[in-house]
């Protein structure tokens, strides 16, 4: 109301809401005994704006639902966070100051996960990173090299109110390049976690160090429809065979493999698509509270937090997709999990899946 066309330009909002209906059935536990089955209604609510004050500086921020000491899920379930109908806990998922100069870009705050990543296997999309990251973006003119994408990043995953070598910490780096006229994405990248606690939620517990490569590839194979193959290795360089700190039995976990086919697509009214992907992630291929909780069930429950644990296990997901307009779109996934190496008396296994109706603005 009363805005120029010039002003509604700089200041935009977008948003989405998502409901889900989610069995898990077939659940085996660490005493090896089968779980009861569960069934749930969730939903997922977010909104968000970006004001672009200058040519060179914006800023945005964005809310979402979501219990605030579960970082991977905004998720709520129907009459289990608060019952009785209370109120819905929400809140601010991103609030950083972003600057743009030609080919750079850069943001302090906190926002989106700044790496291209093809899933959410290693990093979840719930989860937003503090801190500082810079992207800067070269295009070519040859047949060799199309784009280079060089990201890098310095976030605070813990305060520890001393000096900054205390404080827990991830340093990101990614040089992504597209070949092929865009038909070929290589992606190499590393990331340092350090002092990271083994279980998250924890004051003074065991803390421990993270080195991790990860060299991915996707390539669209044809078109209309699309058909995309892609991979992500990842091995972690730390070497904890004289940590005494972590079990004899997952000293030498460290290396994860994700494979993935998708046809189709969901961007235009009728569309559809068809997925399947394979994951083998051992113990330290990844950090397991940042990574997605979306396969199974298994969290740190008994240690006092509510932060999933999704590494330490090999599964497969199938997925379909029908698009009924380009903001509307119908979802299933379905999700088969076995744990690859026991944390009590018996490998822990489970099966999901999941109906989602998406909406975005």
């Amino acid at each position: 109301s009363g805005q120029t066309e010039n002003n509604e330009k700089k200041l935009d909002f977008y948003g989405d809401f998502r409901f889900r209906s989610e069995l898990d059935w077939n659940n085996i536990n660490q005493s090896g005994d089968l779980i009861d089955d569960r069934f749930r209604f969730r939903y997922r609510a977010r909104a968000g704006f970006t004001y672009q004050l200058k040519d060179w500086v914006g800023f945005g921020a964005k809310i979402r639902t979501g219990e605030p000491d579960k970082q991977q899920d905004p998720n709520l379930t129907l009459g289990a966070v608060y019952k009785e109908f209370g109120g819905l806990p929400i809140g601010f998922a991103t609030a950083y100051i972003e600057f743009k100069h030609k080919w750079l870009r850069a943001w302090l705050g906190k926002n989106n996960f700044p790496f291209l990543k093809q899933n959410e296997l290693f990093w979840s999309d719930a989860v937003y990173p503090e801190g500082i990251a810079a992207i800067g973006t070269f295009n070519f003119e040859n047949n060799i090299i199309e784009k280079l994408r060089l990201s890098a990043g310095h976030f605070i995953v813990e305060s520890n109110g001393g000096s900054f070598k205390d404080d827990a910490t991830l340093q990101g780096i990614q040089l992504a390049s597209t070949h092929l006229s865009g038909k070929l994405i290589i992606i190499p990248s590393f990331f340092q976690f350090n002092e990271l606690p083994e279980i998250p939620d924890q004051d003074g517990g065991f803390t421990f160090d993270y080195s991790i490569i990860q060299l991915g590839a996707k390539a669209k194979i044809l078109s209309n429809p699309d058909l995309v193959f892609g991979m992500d290795f990842y091995e972690n360089l730390q070497d904890y065979s004289d940590d005494d700190m972590i079990s004899d039995k997952f000293k030498d976990q460290t290396t994860g493999l994700v494979s993935y086919l998708s046809l189709g697509d969901l961007k235009t009214k009728g569309h559809y698509i068809f997925s399947i992907t394979f994951t083998y992630l051992e113990r330290y291929s990844a950090v397991d509270y940042f990574a997605q909780n979306d396969w199974t069930r298994w969290s740190y429950s008994a240690q006092g937090s509510k932060d999933g644990r999704l590494t330490n296990y090999r599964g497969v997901q199938l997925g379909a997709g029908y698009a009924l307009n380009e903001n509307l779109n119908l979802q299933v996934k379905c999700y088969l999990v076995e744990q690859l190496i026991p944390l009590g008396e018996s490998k822990e296994s489970g099966n999901r899946i999941r109906f989602d109706l998406n909406i975005s603005l």
